[in-house]
């Protein structure tokens, strides 16, 4: 199996020198005291522990991306027949909430729902504003395709996916850790519509932490790119 192709790998190696180098120059414009040198001591290694770590977790994402191994292409082409909303609330929007599930994904998520989710939840949009019951009739329309695209899903795993369709324009959270990991990969999302991601908004702890340290969370995401 491979988990990292040449484009990831680079990926990663550019990353880390990033981070490294940026973290160099900020050291470099403070004045040299004592006080600042103890300071930025601290705040590398702070900075550099979160970033390890957070690169080992997003590893793992990419190890459960090639386990779940998934037909998506499919599912793009039906959410895609007939679109005419543009690039809002569409393909671009669906893989960065793709994604942003592989991120914010843990052992306990299930990817393959978060997935599916993602290229699903907005098809039932009837414009680019509010529209808060297209969340609704997302999940009526999945029942339609149940037992052809959708087939070999658990019916676990079709309730998932149809909860975290219905609920995502009206719910917080609701405990589910792969619905409200849903919920979050979409909210991540937000800053194409001119809003930050709130903290207080989100519906996991990861979500909650990227969303106050989205500089880190863009950091992740290139390391990922959908097809």
């Amino acid at each position: 199996m491979v988990l990292y192709n040449s484009k990831q790998m680079n990926y990663l190696q550019v990353l880390s020198k990033t981070a490294f180098e940026g973290i160099q120059i900020v050291y470099n414009l403070t004045n040299d005291t004592e006080l600042e040198h103890n300071y930025m001591f601290k705040w590398f290694h702070r900075r550099k522990d979160n970033h390890s770590k957070h690169l080992s977790e997003f590893k793992e994402r990419l190890v459960m991306q090639e386990l779940a191994s998934l037909d998506i292409e499919a599912i793009k082409q039906f959410a895609l027949k007939g679109w005419e909303l543009g690039e809002t609330h569409g393909l671009p929007h669906w893989q960065r909430v793709e994604r942003n599930g592989i991120i914010l994904a843990t052992s306990e998520v299930n990817i393959t729902v978060v997935r599916l989710f993602a290229y699903l939840h907005d098809k039932c949009r009837i414009d680019n504003g509010c529209d808060i019951e297209h969340g609704k009739k997302a999940a009526i329309m999945i029942n339609g395709i149940r037992h052809t695209l959708l087939k070999e899903l658990t019916d676990n795993e079709f309730e998932l996916l149809s909860k975290a369709c219905e609920l995502h324009t009206t719910t917080l959270r609701t405990g589910n850790l792969t619905i409200d990991t849903c919920f979050d990969a979409d909210r991540l999302d937000l800053e194409r519509v001119g809003i930050i991601p709130y903290p207080n908004k989100m519906a996991t702890s990861k979500g909650q932490y990227y969303a106050k340290n989205l500089g880190e969370f863009y950091d992740l995401a290139v390391l990922l790119t959908m097809e």
